[in-house]
């Protein structure tokens, strides 16, 4: 466990002792690794992002191919031809290689799409656990529900709430489907 784990359990206990020891107060956690293992759009969207990702990738190999090739063409008759035509393949091996960079960024760079893509999908995965989560809370009466799979040390059992949230996950995903085939 880290350090920055042992702080955060560590401030956590300070905050709820006084909580605990003058009232009841209902605690509950969940396994968020676990949710990602087991909740099926967690796995169609890691599989979606795989396949664009290798999409992608092919397209950028084959972007170096066909730059490997013009390079390979301009050394066999760079000594052989003029210098009017050196410049102009120099030039267009240039605007290749830039434009090989760009496509780069633009796909896969921190501003990328694909990067954007994997952070919009997971913000709406997260925010449809944090609502199955929020009704499990209000539903059971649960006034805190931590994620055990940041700093939980140990937990019992019977606090375990990560098979309540699947199914609330799943529920509303077939009402949702439903909804989607009318």
């Amino acid at each position: 466990m880290t350090r920055k784990n042992v702080i955060f359990t560590l401030l956590i206990g300070i905050m709820l002792f006084p909580i605990l020891t003058f009232g009841q107060v209902k605690i509950g956690y969940i396994s968020s690794e676990r949710v990602r293992q087991e909740y099926e759009e967690f796995k169609e969207a890691e599989t979606q992002l795989q396949l664009e990702f290798r999409k992608v990738q092919y397209e950028y190999q084959e972007k170096l191919r066909v730059l490997d090739s013009l390079k390979q063409a301009y050394e066999t008759q760079r000594l052989m031809s003029s210098p009017e035509w050196r410049r102009e393949k120099e030039q267009e091996i240039t605007e290749k290689e830039i434009a090989i960079q760009n496509y780069q960024a633009e796909k896969v760079g921190p501003e990328g799409e694909l990067y954007k893509r994997q952070a919009q999908m997971e913000y709406d995965l997260l925010s449809k656990v944090k609502r199955a989560v929020d009704k499990v809370a209000i539903s059971k009466g649960y006034d805190f529900i931590f994620d055990g799979s940041v700093s939980l040390l140990y937990g019992k059992p019977t606090y375990d709430l990560t098979d309540d949230v699947l199914y609330e996950l799943r529920k509303a995903a077939d009402a949702e489907d439903n909804s989607n085939n009318k």
